[in-house]
């Protein structure tokens, strides 16, 4: 019963505060502050095109103790992908912006998600495939994570 009031309560507060930012993330002023691959040394030629992740907000939850929100929007250039990854602790609801995401989490099967369209992840979850799925537009999604407060490294990319 805890657990559901818990997921409850952060269902809720996801609604309440997508408005504030679905319309931060349209905002052009905001700067790239985590590409979720690092920069490459030397030649890039043929090296996949990589999304890019902004930190819009990292706030502690005031009546969910050791919680805190954290929303990221995620940009990918044409034919960008992520590589594959888990969000540790993290209970994420993603919201796709603009474009059309393809994505895969767990077992799912993939799936191409449109402006307005939503998913859940749950912890642990594998994100097996997230990629613009067009060679030709930018797509771009808000990502709202509930994550343990002490949590640091919210994007556990899998070992190649």
């Amino acid at each position: 019963m805890k657990k559901t009031r818990i997921i409850g309560l952060a269902a809720l507060m996801v609604a309440g505060g997508l408005a504030l930012y679905v319309a931060r993330a349209q905002q052009p002023d905001i700067k790239r502050t985590d590409p979720a691959t690092p920069p490459m040394t030397g030649s890039t030629h043929g090296a996949p095109l990589r999304d890019t992740v902004t930190v819009a907000a990292d706030e502690p939850i005031p009546n969910l103790p050791g919680k805190r929100l954290v929303t990221h929007i995620v940009d990918y250039p044409p034919g960008a992908s992520s590589v594959p990854h888990r969000h540790g602790s993290a209970f994420i609801y993603a919201y796709v912006l603009s474009g059309a995401i393809r994505s895969q989490v767990d077992d799912e099967p993939v799936r191409v998600y449109q402006p307005g369209e939503t998913w859940f992840e749950r912890p642990g979850s594998h994100h097996r495939v997230s990629e613009n799925a067009s060679d030709t537009e930018s797509a771009r999604l808000l990502a709202v994570l509930i994550v343990d407060a002490g949590e640091k490294q919210l994007v556990i990319p899998d070992p190649q």
